[in-house]
């Protein structure tokens, strides 16, 4: 437990994530990250966090055992051909000053943390995401949180980013000709799916 890590983000992974927050900004929104062991011989290790996948906008579905299950059954059954899995999952607050790792997000984490012990929780910041969208912001709008040795989960480094990286250093720029372009419309997350299973 508590293993040392390093996470990178690629920008598919960071920008979907980012788009599904901004589709639903007064919704607690929620997903699964997924990716790989990289390296596990460097020290320290990496994980690269290469897709993220949008499952909820409601606030009482995920906490629901039998809604993640199935959710984290269909991502490893998608995945595994790829040779990838869930590595972790991300949440965003509703409230744009709301910087606080809920409950639900540790539960969640713990669940993952049981099948991957790296696993991660990227939380988003909202305020950092409205700046990372108007171009003022160029370092991750999401705080990185691992869990510790106490079976805890806290904020990874002092700023939350020490232990992690984008892959590519224009991807807040990519985020933001995406939302001038309007494609938080095409996020599609589980709940959406479950309302109409033609998307």
């Amino acid at each position: 437990m508590g293993v040392e890590c390093r996470y990178e983000v690629s920008q598919a992974a960071y920008v979907k994530l980012g788009l599904h927050a901004l589709k639903y900004p007064a919704a607690p929104v929620n997903g699964l990250l997924v990716g790989r062991l990289a390296d596990a011989s460097s020290s320290p290790a990496i994980v690269s966090i290469v897709e993220a996948v949008p499952i909820s906008h409601h606030p009482h579905h995920l906490p629901l055992l039998p809604t993640l299950e199935l959710a984290l059954t269909l991502v490893e059954d998608h995945f595994t051909a790829k040779d990838l899995s869930v590595v972790g999952y991300y949440h965003a607050n509703p409230r744009r000053n709301d910087a606080d790792l809920p409950p639900v997000a540790k539960r969640v984490g713990d669940h993952i943390f049981r099948y991957f012990p790296r696993s991660a929780v990227l939380l988003v910041d909202n305020k950092k995401l409205e700046e990372a969208v108007k171009g003022k912001y160029r370092d991750p709008f999401v705080q990185l949180y691992t869990r510790d040795s106490s079976k805890s989960w806290r904020q990874a480094g002092s700023d939350g980013n020490s232990q992690l990286a984008l892959k590519e250093p224009s991807t807040n720029v990519v985020l933001a000709d995406h939302v001038t372009t309007k494609k938080w419309e095409k996020i599609v997350d589980f709940d959406d799916h479950l309302d109409d299973i033609s998307k």
